[in-house]
């Protein structure tokens, strides 16, 4: 006999996802769940976002990490609201985690809600929290490999980042080869080139980024743009 224990856990947290969802809609705020192994560079890339959009979209962002609240005080300081998430050793996080730390926002106050998931390429891909759109984010020094190893999360994502796209002459990176995977796991979703350092690609990324936002502003909601484009975008 086979006890699949699993099943319970995310049962509920789609039904925490579901009431999430319903939330973000009543309030016109687009959710954005990045996903990304550590080192990736999440956090230089929701900066780079941030400095692109603010000008247009009020912006919150939610921090989770296994321990310490290092790059919630980077956001803030940013000027931008920031929430820390400390799972204490889980791998993702989980839509009853979002709720409680959406408990802390005025969503009336926000047009574009940032979830910076934790570092892992595995577990943050089985968990919705509610989001409007997952978004993966490779560097170019972790080696074009990784749609090979984490299969899930690159045919998941609605978009890829590629980030630190300045290095590509310094590290064995075959983008064809990798662009070529990422097609066959996932037909759909752009993938961005860019160095949230230098700002080299960011305009593609944030373009991209506020069409989703706008249409969940107009009201056409998740079903309305999100993971429809069938080009890549650089």
């Amino acid at each position: 006999m086979r006890v699949d224990v699993s099943a319970p856990i995310l049962a509920r947290n789609e039904r925490l996802a579901a009431e999430n969802r319903q939330r973000f809609a009543e309030a016109g705020v687009f959710v954005l769940d990045l996903l990304a192994s550590p080192g990736a560079g999440k956090t230089s890339m929701i900066l780079a976002t941030i400095d692109a959009l603010r000008d247009r979209y009020r912006i919150a962002v939610i921090e989770g990490d296994i321990a310490s609240s290092v790059d919630a005080e980077k956001i803030k300081a940013h000027g931008v609201p920031a929430v820390q998430i400390n799972t204490g050793g889980a791998c993702h996080l989980e839509s009853d985690m979002i709720r409680r730390a959406v408990d802390t926002l005025d969503l009336d106050e926000i047009d574009l809600l940032i979830i910076e998931n934790v570092g892992n390429l595995v577990c943050p891909t089985d968990f919705d929290l509610g989001e409007h759109a997952k978004v993966m984010i490779l560097s170019v020094p972790e080696g074009h490999d990784k749609p090979y190893k984490y299969p899930n999360i690159f045919a998941r994502a609605e978009a890829v980042i590629l980030n630190k796209y300045d290095t590509l002459s310094v590290f064995d990176f075959d983008e064809a080869e990798f662009r070529e995977v990422v097609s066959r796991l996932n037909a759909v979703a752009p993938v961005f080139p860019l160095s949230a350092t230098t700002g080299e690609g960011v305009d593609a990324w944030t373009a991209w980024l506020a069409e989703r936002i706008e249409a969940v502003r107009a009201g056409s909601g998740p079903a309305g743009l999100v993971g429809q484009e069938g080009t890549d975008e650089t």
